[in-house]
């Protein structure tokens, strides 16, 4: 649904075909992250979704203990959306997304993208239609059959590209003969998604985000009622003999009153396919890649897949970008897809840490000296292991193509996965301010390229050759010298994607051979 928006935003019209007949009702995800939100303001739906998320005002904190009707032992604590848009606007230097990110459910999300699609003139919206198989993969284009899931009735469809964001048991990926490269059942979790009432339970801490201890997690799903708990599978436990029962009052430490919406095990990946492209047929989401959901990156970089698509294809279509784009898709988005797998996988590792923790501390209930030194020890070694599961801001923002074919490099400095480091290496996504009148620098870029300009440097040759070339460019002068500082440099090219495809002092000696390049004409 977000790349068949972005199509739609650059006039690109595409038909969507999804075999089940509603949006999800399996609970996935809970954070759409800053990056993601960037995405989605882009699309004009960020206020929307923020009013199907959990309150503006409501804390992300993340809060260790030792049961439900036990002990608190550490909290992390992270801002509201609506603080976190303060702190935004307050350190104005480029060290943080333009958008705050957002709790809430996949469950919440698609309903949105739903009613945004069936809304879109230029999407052919087809729930309920199930892709079958590629008969053709040509250079210039697909033959797809696909089948009414209703009717039966089969038929075939003739598109330029397709894309398979049909997830982690892609039909597309697996009609392409494309492999997953990586660890599968790496870890297994028994998921139960569930409605109560009982706050005096479940908020006793007050409104928490994640309710953890070493043997899993409750994820207040919207503050209120609807909760999801992660119990961690271990290798003596057998998931069939398990009911969603069980398993929650287990975990919670008592019986209370509740109603369980879904209850199944599931195992996590650490893959990533060893291609995104075949001919005109592309992967996207979880088609091409799969890992745990520590740190939340599984969703979001299928948002930012969808956006370096979405733009590529749209250069194909209206012919200022070469094919050399499509298998820049590629070289960009699936070594950021390791990066964040390797990152999820450390997060793994801390987790892991800390049950072997909790497993070392003994019981950890009872009153008293005694009993409080044993907690108070535990929260320390907490607190020493840390929360770079939601503190990652490098992993989240700082990610750059360096193997990209269709980027003028200049320097590729080391990338810290926890620090966001403001730099505008080509490559990297745009660091954001607000511009003196308050406005948003991100709002203020084109459609599709935008040369940025700081000071009085003459540009008209790039200018010319961008006309020459019939490459949609937009000019954006910014007479601010604090700008100046942070952005390194007099002129930085930005793609659509809002990532740095060059930048300078004074335009290139041959600006048409930069543009062609940048353009994947070359």
């Amino acid at each position: 649904m977000a790349l068949a928006l972005n199509l739609a935003r650059y006039g690109v019209p595409s038909m969507l075909v999804e075999r089940n007949p509603t949006t999800t009702q399996h609970p996935k995800m809970d954070l759409t992250n800053g990056r993601s939100m960037e995405f989605f303001h882009r699309l004009g739906l960020d206020e929307k979704l923020r009013d199907a998320g959990v309150p503006r005002d409501n804390d992300f904190d993340i809060l260790w203990v030792t049961s439900m009707v036990g002990h608190d032992l550490y909290r992390f604590h992270y801002p509201s959306a609506a603080a976190k848009t303060r702190i935004i606007r307050e350190q104005n230097d480029g060290s943080h997304a333009a958008q705050a990110p957002l709790r809430v459910s996949q469950i919440q999300i698609e309903p949105v993208l739903k009613k945004a699609i069936d809304e879109n003139p230029l999407i052919d919206v087809r729930f309920g239609h199930r892709f079958e198989e590629i008969i053709e993969n040509r250079a210039d284009g697909v033959t797809a059959k696909v089948v009414d899931t209703g009717s039966g009735e089969a038929y075939v469809i003739e598109c330029r590209f397709l894309a398979g964001c049909d997830g982690g048991g892609s039909r597309v990926r697996r009609r392409l003969g494309i492999e997953l490269e990586g660890e599968q059942n790496v870890a297994g979790a028994f998921m139960v998604h569930f409605r109560t009432d009982d706050r005096a339970l479940l908020q006793r801490w007050g409104p928490i985000y994640h309710l953890q201890n070493g043997a899993g997690t409750i994820i207040a799903q919207n503050d209120h009622d609807i909760y999801t708990l992660q119990a961690w599978l271990t290798p003596d436990m057998n998931p069939e003999n398990m009911t969603g029962e069980q398993v929650l009052e287990g975990w919670v430490g008592t019986a209370f009153e509740y109603e369980i919406l879904q209850a199944n095990p599931w195992f996590a990946h650490f893959v990533v396919a060893e291609k995104y492209r075949s001919g005109s047929t592309l992967l996207a989401g979880d088609s091409a890649h799969q890992y745990i959901p520590t740190g939340g990156y599984g969703m979001n970089s299928g948002i930012a897949d969808a956006a370096a698509l979405s733009w590529a294809l749209a250069a194909q279509i209206q012919g200022w970008g070469g094919d050399r784009l499509l298998d820049a898709y590629d070289a960009e988005r699936r070594p950021t897809a390791w990066f964040h797998l390797e990152a999820a996988r450390r997060h793994m590792g801390v987790r892991i840490k800390i049950a072997e923790i909790y497993g070392e501390a003994g019981d950890l209930g009872g009153d008293g000296p005694e009993a409080d030194a044993r907690r108070a020890a535990v929260a320390s070694r907490i607190e020493e292991q840390g929360n770079a599961e939601n503190e990652s801001w490098g992993v989240e923002f700082g990610y750059r193509y360096d193997q990209s074919p269709v980027i003028v490099h200049d320097g590729k400095p080391p990338i810290d996965p926890l620090v966001y480091e403001v730099r505008t290496n080509p490559g990297s996504r745009l660091p954001h301010i607000f511009l003196k009148d308050g406005s948003s620098l991100f709002d203020r870029l084109g459609m599709y390229f935008t040369l940025l300009i700081f000071g009085d440097a003459d540009t008209s040759a790039l200018e010319t050759a961008a006309e020459k070339l019939d490459i949609p460019m937009e000019i954006l002068r910014i007479d601010e010298p604090d700008a100046r500082e942070i952005y390194e440099r007099n002129l930085i090219l930005v793609r659509p994607d809002q990532h740095i495809a060059w930048r300078g002092d004074s335009v290139p000696d041959n600006s048409e051979d930069m543009l062609m390049l940048v353009t994947g004409r070359t």
